[in-house]
C-alpha cells in the first residue's frame, strides 16, 4: 500500500479497535477491511488485478493464535469483504479454507451482499492486457506460445521440466498483500491478510495469502508473521510458519524474517517477497529480498509508546 497515505489510516483503524475495547481479532478484521474498502494500492479489495477473463477475485485469511483456528477464503467472487468472510469461516464452520463459487455462496448465506467487483480501472487494465497480446502471462508449456499470444491454450507437445519463474516482472506491485499482526491486551496474537491476487492470473488461481503458514501465521505463545510478494513461489516454503518457529527458538524477529526469506532465495534468487515478524515481548522486524525496484521495504507500527502509527524501513538483502 502507499505507506505515507494509506498505511497510517489502516493501522490507526486497527489500533482504535483495540483502544475501544475490541479484541485482537476485531482489530485485524477492521484494519484489513479498511484496506479492502480503500482498495489499497490496487492490490487489495475490489476493482483491480483482473484475471484472464477480466474478473477480480479475492483471497484472505485470519488466524487466532490462542486457539490456532484459521478462517480463509480463496478465489472469492462477488463479495467485497473478504477478511470478514474469512472470519465467518473460522467462527461458523469447522473448516479452514473455502474457495471459489462455493465460498461466495457461503458468504451470501452468512448475510454478505453480492456486489460487482469490477470497476472502470479493472476494465481498463483488462483491455490493455488484451491489447498487449495477453502479457504478462502465467501459462507455460502450452500452445499457442503464451509469451506472444492470447488463448485459448492447449497442452504443448513438450513439457519443460524444472523451475519456472517469470523474470520480466514489470510491476512488483502485481503481487501485493496487506498483512497485519496484532498483539492484544491479553497477549492474544492474531494475524491476517487480504489481497486481490496476481494481476492477470489464470482463473481459479489462489496465492499464498489465504494459506496458513504461508500468507500469515500466529501463535500466542510466540508471536506472528505475515508475508507479501510472489505467492506462487513463497507458498512453497511456508515462510510465515518458519519465521514463527524460529522466534520460538529465541531468534529475534528481524533475524527470523531474514532467515525465512533466505530459504526461498536459495532456490529463487530473483523472487519478489517480504515478511514482517513480531514476538510477544513487543519486538518486531521485517526483511525483503532485493530485486530491481525493491531495495527497501516499509511497514507500519503502532504501540503504547507511539502517539500515532510510525513508518519503519528495512534494507533488502
Amino acid at each position: 500500500m502507499n505507506q505515507k497515505t494509506q498505511g497510517p489510516v489502516i493501522v490507526s483503524t486497527a489500533w482504535n479497535a483495540l483502544k475501544d475495547g475490541g479484541s485482537a481479532l476485531d482489530a485485524v478484521e477492521k484494519g484489513c477491511s479498511r484496506c479492502e474498502q480503500d482498495m489499497c494500492d490496487g492490490s487489495v479489495g475490489y476493482g483491480s488485478h483482473p484475471d484472464e477473463t477480466g474478473e477480480t477475485t479475492l483471497d484472505a485469511m485470519i488466524m487466532n493464535g490462542d486457539t490456532m483456528e484459521v478462517g480463509a477464503v480463496g478465489n472469492l467472487r462477488r463479495i467485497k469483504s473478504a477478511i470478514s468472510v474469512a472470519r465467518a469461516v473460522m467462527e461458523h464452520t469447522a473448516h479452514t479454507l473455502l474457495v471459489g463459487e462455493s465460498a461466495s455462496e457461503f458468504a451470501e448465506n452468512m448475510g454478505f451482499p453480492a456486489e460487482d467487483l469490477t470497476t472502470n480501472t479493472s476494465m481498463t487494465m483488462f483491455a490493455e492486457w488484451l491489447r498487449q497480446n495477453c502479457q504478462p502471462n502465467y501459462r507455460k508449456n502450452v500452445f499457442p506460445d503464451p509469451t506472444k499470444s492470447c488463448g485459448p491454450y492447449k497442452p504443448g507437445s513438450k513439457v519443460q521440466r524444472g523451475r519456472w519463474h517469470q523474470q520480466e516482472r514489470k510491476d512488483i506491485r502485481s503481487h501485493d498483500t496487506i498483512g497485519m499482526i496484532v498483539i492484544g491486551p491479553s497477549a492474544q496474537v492474531v494475524a491476517g491478510t487480504s489481497t486481490n491476487g496476481a494481476n492477470h492470473k489464470v482463473p481459479g488461481r489462489v496465492g499464498d495469502s489465504p494459506i496458513a503458514g504461508a500468507g500469515a501465521y500466529a501463535d500466542s505463545a510466540v508471536g506472528g508473521a505475515a508475508a507479501t510478494g510472489d505467492g506462487d513461489v513463497m507458498m512453497r516454503f511456508l515462510p510465515s510458519y518458519l519465521a514463527v518457529e524460529l522466534m520460538r527458538t529465541g531468534m529475534d524477529p528481524s533475524s527470523a524474517c531474514k532467515t525465512a526469506l533466505s530459504r526461498i532465495k536459495k532456490h529463487y534468487p530473483g523472487f519478489f517477497g517480504a515478511i514482517i515478524c513480531a514476538n510477544t515481548t513487543g519486538m518486531y522486524g521485517a526483511a525483503c529480498n532485493k530485486v530491481p525496484g525493491l531495495s527497501q521495504f516499509s511497514f507500519m507500527v503502532s504501540n503504547p509508546h507511539t502517539e500515532s502509527p510510525i513508518q519503519k524501513k528495512v534494507d533488502c538483502f
